[in-house]
């Protein structure tokens, strides 16, 4: 099998472990992260109705501005200031983490302890 769809079906079967035992309600939303190269981004999900609730990402032209690299822990960092920040404007307080198949390490990390510092609970 080729290493890379071997990888990829560790990721995926990874991703779904941790993807089972979360489910994201109305009180308490699936805060998903995205993780790639270059950008950082992550929703906060209601799984009971299918909507997402907000949104923040490196791409988004306010936080664009302020970066000089979207894919480092200072950027994971500003992103998890600025989902908190709009998730206390929708009222949410309370989320359930979502990191897909990433570890919880570098810029996992950055993320969670910033939105946990800026008012967020896990």
């Amino acid at each position: 099998m080729d290493k890379n769809k071997k990888l990829q079906k560790k990721r995926l079967r990874r991703r779904h472990h941790v993807r089972n035992k979360l489910r994201g309600s109305a009180d308490h939303p699936r805060l998903c992260v995205q993780r790639s190269l270059k950008h950082f981004g992550c929703q906060l999900v209601d799984d009971e109705s299918g909507r997402t609730l907000v949104s923040a990402s490196t791409l988004d032209k306010s936080v664009r501005a302020s970066l000089s690299n979207g894919g480092n822990n200072d950027a994971a960092a500003a992103i998890g200031k600025l989902i908190a920040e709009r998730a206390s404007s929708v009222g949410v307080t309370a989320v359930k983490l979502d990191r897909g198949h990433n570890k919880y390490h570098g810029r996992v990390k950055a993320f969670a302890e910033a939105a946990r510092e800026a008012g967020l609970q896990f």
